[in-house]
């Protein structure tokens, strides 16, 4: 799913490639047709990617061959008369990445529809385009997998909530709409720029707490832990940020996890509360510029990597939250890195991958370009980089 099997950017067991360029350790490179964002999903010998129109009237999933990059299948999956126009240039209809799992794909775009799909055949085998929100500047938040549930995150400028849905069936087994008390409103009552302050774009992550399992889930103002397999609601962090899309990750037996714009705060917080614990359970907090609105971070031995939207890598240790050393990668920033346990991958709207050394002190050991700039974050298969540029999708590996 987006950020790997454990929804955190770790990559686990595979010897990935230092050094590439469009002549240099690419298997294959194919044209992706339509526009996406969203990151592939690998499984077996097929990956497959969402993408949708330009102007977002019809959605599309492809499946391709890992080994020689052919499009084996083409679905049109939904079709929208009126699509919301997007209003930026960092987003797209097609911003959600999939899940998937032995025999079946899991395919989303927001309030415009989601489906299951048969990995083998591309047959549909179920669908929904009832769940609403109006996300007012595309949908963002991807889908994850909870035992047999499929959980779906609408954070739109109408209506916030969650829902899970049975995987097998795609019927909805609990919904959860967010408990937020907005302060957005303007001298009417009514919310400002239309609401455009309640919105998010974060994808949650399900951690294990004590042997219980918390879904946290970053929302405009309020940072959320539910029940994943109820929507029950067990403690929340007020905050006086808004639009969220950071995903949170785990570590040091702490949540850490980005506010959002307006007030960009990165929070460690003690997952063992209940109710509100905004004033009881944040450890520490890092607020400024080099806070990221849009990569994720990754976490590894005690230490958290942040990349900013604007190039700065940062190291802190999860404990205490202290600066252990801060470096300007140069580039802009959306997708988000991954760490393989001993590198750090950096993929900048440009083309360019800058690599270095995780650890204590900062070591940077390649940049690669690619011909195109990464809007999609990165997926990986076996030993290859899968890399989804603006135009283009790319193995990467040693031939």
């Amino acid at each position: 799913m987006f950020r790997g099997p454990q929804g955190n950017g770790f990559v686990a067991d595979a010897r990935l490639p230092l050094r590439w360029s469009e002549t240099n350790n690419v298997r294959w490179k194919i044209a992706v047709p339509h526009v996406g964002w969203s990151t592939p999903v690998v499984q077996g010998d097929r990956i497959w990617v969402t993408s949708a129109t330009e102007k977002g009237q019809d959605f599309f999933a492809f499946c391709v061959d890992v080994k020689s990059g052919k499009i084996l299948i083409e679905k049109h999956l939904f079709h929208s008369d009126k699509p919301e126009p997007l209003g930026n240039e960092v987003n797209c209809y097609a911003s959600p990445s999939p899940a998937i799992e032995p025999g079946r794909v899991y395919v989303h775009f927001g309030s415009y529809g989601t489906a299951c799909l048969d990995t083998a055949t591309g047959e549909v085998l179920w669908k929904r385009e009832d769940l609403k929100c109006r996300h007012y500047r595309g949908p963002g938040s991807s889908v994850i997998l909870y035992r047999d549930l499929l959980i779906l995150t609408f954070d739109g400028v109408d209506v916030q909530y969650l829902a899970a849905l049975d995987k097998r069936t795609g019927k909805t087994v609990w919904k959860s709409d967010r408990k937020v008390e907005w302060k957005d409103l303007d001298e009417n009552g009514q919310p400002k720029r239309e609401g455009d302050f309640r919105k998010g774009f974060a994808t949650p992550l399900v951690i294990d707490v004590g042997g219980k399992a918390q879904l946290i889930s970053p929302a405009s103002s309020t940072l959320f832990a539910y029940d994943p397999g109820t929507g029950q609601e067990i403690w929340r962090v007020r905050n006086t940020s808004h639009t969220p899309a950071v995903s949170p990750v785990f570590g040091g037996g702490m949540v850490l996890a980005v506010t959002g714009h307006g007030a960009e705060e990165m929070l460690a917080i003690h997952p063992d509360g209940t109710n509100d614990v905004t004033d009881s359970h944040v450890a520490w907090r890092v607020a400024g510029k080099d806070v990221p609105l849009t990569p994720s971070p990754v976490v590894l031995d005690g230490l958290l990597y942040m990349l900013s939207d604007n190039g700065v890598m940062t190291c802190l240790e999860t404990g205490s939250g202290k600066t252990v050393w801060r470096e300007q990668i140069g580039g802009s920033y959306l997708a988000s890195p991954i760490i393989d346990g001993e590198r750090i991958f950096m993929f900048s709207g440009s083309g360019k991958t800058t690599v270095i050394r995780a650890g204590r002190a900062f070591e940077k050991l390649a940049e690669n370009h690619l011909a195109s700039g990464f809007m999609a974050s990165p997926a990986v298969a076996g030993d290859a980089l899968i890399l989804r540029t603006k135009t283009h999708l790319y193995s990467i590996g040693a031939k």
